[in-house]
């Protein structure tokens, strides 16, 4: 299939941190990212972070590449369609209610509840996102 085969709906999108370092390291599933940039793009529409999902990426890209990268990264992000959602008391509540019944990471959480609060998809291949797939639409990378 190429990529211009299969568009991403229009829906609200959201990203978490798995899906936006498979962007950028060009790991598996990453096209399907492209797509929802291009897609978002042409649309005039953004996909959403959650803050302590864009931290994730922070401090992964500084790890994997180095602090100074993560400058030249960050700007590349920027760029994009891509706004970064900052965790509010109703977001943080929310993140904390999934948090109490489902083992996941805390930034998991928040994604999953920017998708829940924004009733939006959610852009992963973390396998810890199929516990919280009865109440947000995950898409796997």
């Amino acid at each position: 299939m190429t990529r211009s085969a299969k568009r991403p709906s229009l829906k609200n999108s959201v990203l978490d941190s798995y899906a936006v370092l498979a962007f950028l390291f060009q790991e598996k599933g990453y096209e399907r990212v492209l797509d929802l940039f291009e897609t978002a793009a042409q649309a005039d529409r953004v996909a959403f972070i959650a803050a302590p999902n864009w931290a994730e990426v922070r401090y992964m890209v500084e790890r994997k590449v180095g602090a100074a990268r993560w400058q030249e990264v960050r700007h590349k992000l920027l760029g994009l369609p891509l706004e970064v959602v900052p965790a509010d008391q109703a977001l943080a509540e929310l993140a904390g209610e999934i948090k109490a019944v489902k083992k996941m990471s805390l930034a998991d959480c928040f994604a999953a509840a920017l998708a829940k609060q924004n009733k939006a998809d959610v852009y992963t291949g973390d396998p810890d996102f199929k516990m919280v797939e009865k109440d947000v639409k995950v898409v796997w990378l």
